[in-house]
């Protein structure tokens, strides 16, 4: 895939005036968004990332040109859309356990945002030299993957506590202040300084983008091997994370399965990673340093199974917590905690 100095440029300036915007309007009034102002920023980010899919096909991959750049781009931005989703709630659980006000939310989401960016854009760099110099990458990449699903079949509950080596350390290297300044990191008390409660949360928010991005990116490399399409893809999906964060409020709790569907898609793309691996194999103990013949799992197929497993996963989970509600249960199935308790 040929991309230009220019349109790289284009598209970094577009990301960068992007973040430039959010960052005005919630400097200039931090509140807590309603449901219709985020419900239209998260279509006009949508439709954003449609459109480019569909400039990348009409352009990329037009006629005579037999690729499908346009289709790894879609496979791409609902992996890392996906795997956004679950980033969630570990959101919902750092502004649960350091009591963020509902009105700075919006300001700690945005910081983790370009947060995720940086981390996301150092790995995907890093990622393509890895490809580049080294096709041995892939089974890493693909027995990590695997790896990773199995974890989140086996330990689905996710931790109810944002405390972690690096906030502990904070706390004790540094005096606290209990006051909330915006995105103030550091306030002066008594004549000393102190970092405000905002400063942990980042901490924590940077910790976790940095987790996540060691997912996602083999992830999306196993499905297109395309730095710009690895990075669109990644960008597109941090659009609107922040809106869809306020828009799917509770809702997110009754996506009940999500981790199983993110483990099933993240196998599939692990063993569709380690066939790649095979086919393109150079390494010495394996056939002889000769390529395996074993059959690549194409794009279409790649696309299909992706919103498939999604779809399934969203369907039934819905069904499932509902009829719990229903029942007088939480969405997971425990016993609803009484007021009085």
């Amino acid at each position: 895939m040929h991309v230009s100095t220019l349109e790289w440029s284009i598209t970094v300036a577009v990301t960068i005036a992007v973040l430039l915007f959010d960052i005005v309007i919630i400097a200039r009034k931090p509140h807590e968004p309603s449901v219709k102002e985020c419900a239209v920023y998260l279509a006009v980010y949508v439709s954003m990332a449609v459109a480019f899919g569909i400039w990348v096909m009409a352009y990329h991959d037009g006629p005579g040109k037999n690729e499908d750049f346009g289709l790894q781009f879609f496979a791409g931005w609902l992996t890392e859309y996906s795997l956004s989703v679950d980033n969630l709630f570990i959101f919902l659980i750092i502004m649960a356990s350091f009591k963020v006000p509902r009105k700075y939310q919006q300001e700690a989401l945005l910081v983790g945002i370009i947060i995720a960016l940086v981390f996301r854009g150092i790995f995907i760099a890093l990622g393509a030299v890895a490809i580049n110099q080294f096709s041995w990458v892939f089974y890493i990449f693909g027995a990590f993957l695997i790896y990773t699903a199995i974890n989140l079949v086996t330990d689905t509950e996710h931790d109810d506590d944002a405390e972690n080596a690096v906030v502990r350390f904070a706390r004790r290297r540094f005096t606290l202040s209990e006051r909330w300044e915006g995105l103030k990191l550091v306030v002066r008390e008594n004549g000393k300084k102190a970092i405000t409660p905002m400063f942990l949360v980042i901490i924590a928010l940077g910790t976790t983008d940095l987790l996540f991005a060691l997912d996602s990116i083999p992830a999306i490399y196993g499905l297109t091997k395309e730095p710009y399409l690895v990075f669109t893809a990644n960008v597109f999906a941090l659009m609107g994370l922040r809106q869809l964060y306020f828009l799917l409020g509770d809702l997110l709790t009754r996506l009940i399965y999500l981790s199983q569907g993110l483990a099933v898609l993240l196998a599939f793309i692990g063993v569709k990673l380690l066939l790649h691996a095979l086919h393109e194999n150079k390494l010495p103990f394996i056939n002889g340093g000769e390529h395996v013949k074993v059959p690549d799992i194409p794009t279409p197929v790649s696309l299909v199974v992706i919103v498939g497993v999604l779809g399934v996963t969203a369907v039934v989970s819905l069904v499932v917590s509902g009829r719990r509600v229903r029942a007088g249960l939480a969405p997971d199935g425990d016993p609803l905690e009484s007021e009085d308790a």
